[in-house]
């Protein structure tokens, strides 16, 4: 998804309303859990959600989430396991990468419907019609509602490396992120030279946490979309 500022905007209008569906208040760098009221249900860590694969009605109802703030004012809501297992990567990743500085951080992770179609509206105005096909999801069919799909941004010293285009610049720190994700149960959910299959581009940023180590170098290791994953063990 490209980013840009208008994501800012984008949590603020819409952090009470999330606070409310997924009953949870936030302060800077807080790592708190709250359970939505009618909650209670184990999350569905395998969940498809793509372009023919719409969000479950109830998920809102059945997911755990954290909150935080990252470095530019956004309001962040992730799954809670999803959060524990990103700080995890986070350190590992901060710590190999401490001579040069950098500091990842979180764009955005969960994303409301009505959030989903402003941004397929302006991206429409700035971008056109086939940008938007091949890059943001139709409301309701955005892994993003999900909360377990993280977007990283990172900070290199002074310098913060927010926009697609400057972002994929840096290969080799995303080489090292993204050789360190199975171990905390993630895995690098549009890779390159699947689009026929994901319908969504390259997006080296995109995360997808999966529940386990073990889920996740399994599908690492067979080079495999998390569609034909999914594909395969329905079988």
């Amino acid at each position: 998804m490209k980013r840009t500022k208008i994501i800012a905007l984008l949590f603020a209008l819409t952090a009470a309303a999330a606070m409310l569906m997924c009953g949870c208040g936030k302060t800077a760098d807080d790592t708190s859990e709250s359970t939505p009221a009618a909650g209670g249900a184990e999350t569905d860590y395998l969940v498809l959600v793509n372009y023919e694969n719409p969000l479950p009605k109830d998920w809102l109802d059945r997911v755990v989430f954290s909150a935080s703030i990252n470095s530019v004012g956004d309001d962040v809501f992730v799954e809670a396991e999803a959060y524990k297992a990103y700080l995890g990567l986070k350190e590992e990743v901060e710590n190999e990468l401490k001579d040069r500085d950098v500091t990842l951080q979180l764009d955005s992770a969960y994303r409301s419907e009505a959030a989903q179609q402003k941004i397929v509206d302006d991206f429409t105005e700035k971008y056109g019609e086939d940008y938007v096909k091949k890059y943001v999801a139709v409301p309701g069919y955005s892994e993003h509602h999900t909360g377990l799909a993280l977007d990283l941004y990172f900070i290199v010293g002074d310098k913060t490396v927010y926009e697609n285009e400057d972002l994929v610049q840096y290969t080799d720190i995303w080489d090292v992120i993204h050789e360190k994700l199975p171990k905390y149960g993630f895995i690098l959910r549009y890779p390159e030279g699947k689009d026929e299959i994901t319908k969504v581009g390259y997006e080296p940023w995109h995360l997808r946490y999966v529940g386990s180590p073990e889920t996740a170098k399994e599908i690492t290791d067979k080079g495999v979309t998390f569609e034909e994953y999914i594909a395969e063990k329905d079988k």
